[in-house]
């Protein structure tokens, strides 16, 4: 991904969600399959020094909201979640990094087909957490995008 791509993604989501900024979300990474993010501990810690439950959420949620974004290419596209489901596995005590990769199956042609007939369609993306080459946190959501 260029620097550019990142840079303009990174000032969109500090600019229309004002937490990302809170919660020094970084675009780490975008090929056009997956996107990664990622925060740092020390702005995302709870009590026990880990990662904040409602970091991780918030960071799974925006990886598909980002690569979602990046997807469109339409900067007048409105992305919002409909749904969401959240597993929690292990905890975090490094850098917050969420993947999430755009699907291979069906899915995402029927999302694109539909987006440009229409204008709007809805997709479920899964992200995931990852820590020590583990998955921590599991997310499913259902988004939905239209202009």
């Amino acid at each position: 991904m260029n620097a550019g791509a990142r840079e303009e993604l990174t000032t969109f989501l500090h600019a229309k969600i004002p937490l990302t900024r809170a919660m020094e979300v970084n675009v780490e990474s975008y090929d056009k399959k997956k996107l990664v993010l990622t925060a740092p501990l020390p702005a995302n810690h709870n009590h026990l020094g880990t990662a904040f439950g409602g970091s991780l959420a918030a960071l799974a949620m925006l990886a598909g909201y980002g690569l979602l974004w990046l997807e469109l290419g339409r900067r007048d596209a409105h992305v919002v979640v409909s749904e969401c489901a959240l597993k929690f596995r292990r905890p975090v005590r490094g850098t917050l990094r969420a993947v999430c990769a755009w699907p291979d199956d069906e899915r995402g042609a029927r999302f694109r087909a539909d987006f440009a007939a229409n204008g709007k369609a809805r997709i479920r993306l899964e992200s995931a957490i990852e820590t020590e080459d583990e998955t921590a946190v599991v997310f499913e959501g259902v988004y939905v995008a239209r202009v």
